[in-house]
C-alpha cells in the first residue's frame, strides 16, 4: 500500500520506521530539517510530490494544533478514493471535519508515546479505534496494532472523549499540581524522583496538546472529583484522625484493585 504520513515527529517518525518494510511509504513535512532522521521512506516538503505520489491511506501525525489544517492543505491533492486517518488524542472537531471531508476516514489513537513508552515492547500498552470509521481502515489498523501487540478498543468518538479525560485529565493534572508546588531538594527520595521524572516527561510535550486534553469538556467533572478527595484528606490530616485515614487508605487500596 502507498501511505503518506504527515508529519516527521515523535510519531509520524515511528509510523515510518514500522510502516516501511511492507508499504510504499512516504513522509511529508513543511521543516525540510525533520525529515532529516527520516529513512527507507520518500520525503516530500511539497504538495506536488504528494499528488505525484498518490497515497492510498494518509495518516496524519501533525500536532493536535495542526492535526485539521494539515488535513485542509493535502486533500486537494489526494485521489478520491484515499482513505484519510489520523492519530490524535484529542478527537474535538474530527467527527464534524470527517463527515464533510468527502474521503473514507479512520481516527485511531494509539495510548502511548515516545515519552514513555518502550517502543521495543508495546504488550502493556493500549489503542483505541473509533466506531465510526469507515471498515478497511479499521481493518488495516487492527491489523497493524495486532502486529505491534497492542491491546485493541473500539471506541466511539464521543466514548473516547469520556475515556482520554479519565485516562490523561487525571494523571496530567495531578502532575502539573506537584511540580507547580516543587523546589530543589538536595536528597530526594525513590518515590520523590519517580514522581519528578513523569513531571519531566509530561512538560516535555507539547503545550497545545496539554491544554487541549485538560480542556476536554468531560475535565472538569474530574477535577472537582480530586478537588474533593484532596479536600477531605486535607480534613483528615488537620484532625489527625487515625480512624478515619485508615478507613482512607482502604478505599484507595481497593479502588487499585
Amino acid at each position: 500500500m502507498k501511505i503518506l504520513i504527515l508529519g516527521a515527529g515523535k510519531m509520524g517518525t515511528f509510523f515510518c520506521d514500522v510502516l516501511s518494510f511492507k508499504h510504499k511509504v512516504a513522509v511529508f513535512d513543511t521543516n525540510p530539517q525533520k525529515l532529516r532522521f527520516t529513512f527507507n521512506t520518500q520525503r516530500m516538503t511539497t504538495y506536488e510530490e504528494v499528488a505525484e505520489f498518490a497515497p492510498e491511506l494518509v495518516i496524519n501525525a501533525a500536532t493536535v494544533k495542526y492535526t485539521i489544517p494539515a488535513f485542509e492543505a493535502v486533500l486537494p491533492h489526494l485521489p478520491k478514493n484515499c482513505i484519510i486517518s489520523d492519530i490524535a488524542s484529542v478527537k474535538t472537531g474530527l467527527a464534524e471535519f470527517y463527515a464533510k471531508a468527502g474521503h473514507p476516514f479512520v481516527s485511531t489513537h494509539p495510548m502511548f508515546g515516545p515519552t514513555f513508552a518502550s517502543l521495543s515492547n508495546l504488550s502493556s500498552e493500549n489503542a483505541i479505534i473509533i466506531s465510526e470509521s469507515d471498515h478497511m481502515g479499521k481493518v488495516f489498523f487492527k491489523d497493524l496494532y495486532s502486529e505491534l501487540h497492542l491491546n485493541i478498543f473500539e471506541y466511539s468518538f464521543q466514548q473516547h472523549d469520556e475515556t482520554i479525560a479519565f485516562s490523561l485529565s487525571i494523571p496530567f493534572a495531578s502532575t502539573l499540581v506537584f511540580a507547580s508546588v516543587m523546589k530543589h531538594q538536595e536528597a530526594p527520595g525513590t518515590t520523590f524522583k519517580r514522581h519528578m521524572a513523569i513531571a519531566h516527561g509530561l512538560m516535555s510535550e507539547d503545550d497545545y496538546l496539554l491544554q487541549e486534553i485538560l480542556f476536554n469538556p468531560h475535565t472538569g467533572e474530574q477535577l472537582e472529583k480530586i478537588q474533593a478527595q484532596l479536600s477531605h484528606l486535607q480534613a483528615i490530616v488537620k484532625e489527625r484522625d487515625s480512624e478515619a485515614m485508615k478507613q482512607y487508605l482502604d478505599t484507595v487500596r481497593d479502588n487499585l484493585k
